[in-house]
């Protein structure tokens, strides 16, 4: 499997959810390690839990040293003060966070991959953006 495969997994995942998480953007999350999944998310109905919250507690253990293929920047903080998925993906081990496009939000706005970066995640920006973009075409980001 490849980088676009997994990407375009997490992008089927974020589309299921589109429409059904509030203010929050349908987000589609991947975990993989030694070329197998070991947990996937999407943002739940009315924008709770996140979906890297949910791919991290299905992958439990198995999400140290796996790269994770998100759709949209992890966030860098929370409005409810909990704590933030990039915070979540550095804390439980991942080598490497795949982003298919930048979050404009407040939440986000460059923050997320500051913090992986800053917590020594390798954090690779843009790939399949152009159809991980066209899921956020309705979101308005808080800014």
């Amino acid at each position: 499997m490849t980088d676009e495969t997994y990407m375009r997994r997490a992008i089927d995942l974020a589309s299921r959810n589109l429409g059904r998480t509030g203010e929050n953007p349908a987000v589609g999350c991947v975990l993989v390690r030694d070329g197998a999944v070991v947990g996937e998310g999407v943002t739940g109905e009315g924008g709770r839990p996140h979906a890297e919250e949910l791919a991290l507690a299905q992958a439990e253990s198995s999400a140290a040293g796996a790269t994770a293929y998100v759709t949209l920047e992890p966030c860098g903080a929370r409005s409810s003060g909990a704590a933030a998925c990039a915070e979540r993906l550095a804390r439980a081990g991942v080598s490497e966070v795949v982003i298919a496009c930048e979050d404009a939000s407040r939440y986000a706005a460059g923050a997320g991959a500051l913090r992986l970066r800053a917590a020594g995640v390798v954090v690779r920006l843009g790939l399949l953006e152009a159809e991980a973009r066209a899921l956020y075409a309705d979101y308005r980001p808080a800014v």
